[in-house]
């Protein structure tokens, strides 16, 4: 996807290697948020004219993403992100007598802290293993403990290193059991294939500002028949499941993002591929050593997560900025966090190479230009900092 339909940095000289925390609104996006701004502003769950018009406007969006991702539209439910949608399931099934809930090791907080939280309540948690590379581990399958699993949860591609998990061999051990399973696939929709219908699960999470759409707007993808109890309370909007009143443009600015992805799909992942494949190369070649995190296993196109043993991430990553390159240590919902990365060290990381770990996320406005540039200046980086340590 050329820089052109994104050239509007208003930074120059700096470049984004931080997709993963953010993306920027496309143009159209922006123009059909404005423009529903306008148009579809009234309550959608008014019975006047201008209500109608926002209540078709929501559901048209609704059927357009339901179609792009492989649901029926009543399987859709909007949210205000990723996080909430998190949430809403979790805390919607947790519902009677405590059970077990099974989760990712290293799961995005969003994840762990609601399952901490019910841990409070009397439920256990059992953590599902990952190998050296992230991958799920299969054979651990056979171990779950089945009678008092009431829940599970995966990330579908890991926020963090880009591991996209095969979840199928768990997906049907927990539709034989009858156990619901979830999948954060927040980091996945808009950067690879999604369709909720084949990958076989009970409810799947997005967020819009991952995938060039506007933020404070998500959803949740619930299979029919599967139950789920409201925890927020106020009004019977989403079939009775969330409450509050819907943000019209922001839902149509969601639907016109995912639908800019999908129409390009194939060229935006060779590209942003060959982005991530050459700036992983260029590290390689001038900034070695260094220990690409899931390399063997199948990654997001865009995600590099890379150590550059013997220096501190946090130095690297303050240094790095100053140089104009804007890249993450990890998940930005952990920021401020000391410890170093739970994906990278439930892979089993050393302590050390955790540490000294970055990941970089390229998107449709990168350019290969972009690219090398951002590999000298953080070459450079690396060499003057691991010369200071020989000091």
């Amino acid at each position: 996807m050329p820089a052109s339909s994104f050239d509007t940095n208003d930074s120059p000289g700096r470049i984004d290697l931080d997709h993963n925390a953010t993306t920027r609104p496309h143009p159209e996006v922006v123009e059909v948020v404005a423009r529903h701004l306008r148009e579809s502003y009234a309550n959608p769950g008014s019975r006047h004219a201008a209500g109608r018009v926002a209540r078709r406007t929501l559901e048209s969006a609704r059927e357009r993403m339901a179609e792009l991702l492989g649901a029926e539209p009543d399987e859709v439910i909007f949210t205000s992100g990723g996080t909430e949608s998190i949430n809403l399931f979790l805390f919607g099934r947790a519902q009677g007598s405590p059970g077990t809930i099974a989760l990712t090791a290293g799961e995005h907080p969003a994840t762990i802290e609601a399952c901490r939280h019910l841990a409070e309540r009397g439920w256990k948690l059992h953590t599902l293993a990952v190998d050296s590379q992230g991958r799920l581990i299969p054979e651990q399958h056979d171990s779950l403990p089945w009678d008092s699993l009431r829940l599970a949860t995966v990330i579908l591609a890991h926020n963090e290193t880009g591991v996209i998990q095969d979840i199928a061999p768990l997906a049907a051990r927990c539709r034989e059991r009858g156990v619901p399973l979830h999948l954060d696939a927040v980091q996945a929709v808009g950067k690879v294939p999604v369709d909720f219908r084949s990958l076989g699960v009970s409810a799947l999470s997005l967020g819009a500002h991952k995938f060039h759409g506007p933020r404070g707007v998500g959803a949740l993808l619930l299979k029919r028949g599967v139950k789920l109890a409201p925890y927020l309370f106020g009004g019977h909007q989403e079939q009775g499941r969330r409450p509050g009143t819907e943000p019209v443009a922001l839902i149509a600015g969601m639907a016109k993002a995912l639908e800019f992805w999908s129409e390009r799909r194939d060229e935006i992942m060779r590209n942003v591929a060959a982005l991530r494949d050459r700036l992983e190369g260029r590290l390689r070649e001038t900034c070695g050593p260094v220990v690409v995190h899931g390399e063997e296993a199948p990654r997001l196109p865009n995600t590099l997560n890379i150590a550059f043993p013997g220096l501190d991430g946090e130095a690297l990553l303050v240094a790095l900025d100053l140089e104009g390159i804007a890249c993450s240590l990890g998940s930005t919902c952990a920021s401020g966090s000391a410890e170093p990365a739970p994906a990278l060290m439930a892979m089993g990381c050393s302590l050390d190479v955790a540490r000294a770990s970055l990941r970089f996320s390229l998107g449709v406005d990168n350019t290969a230009e972009e690219v090398d540039d951002a590999a000298r200046r953080i070459a450079a980086v690396v060499g003057r900092m691991r010369d200071r340590g020989k000091g």
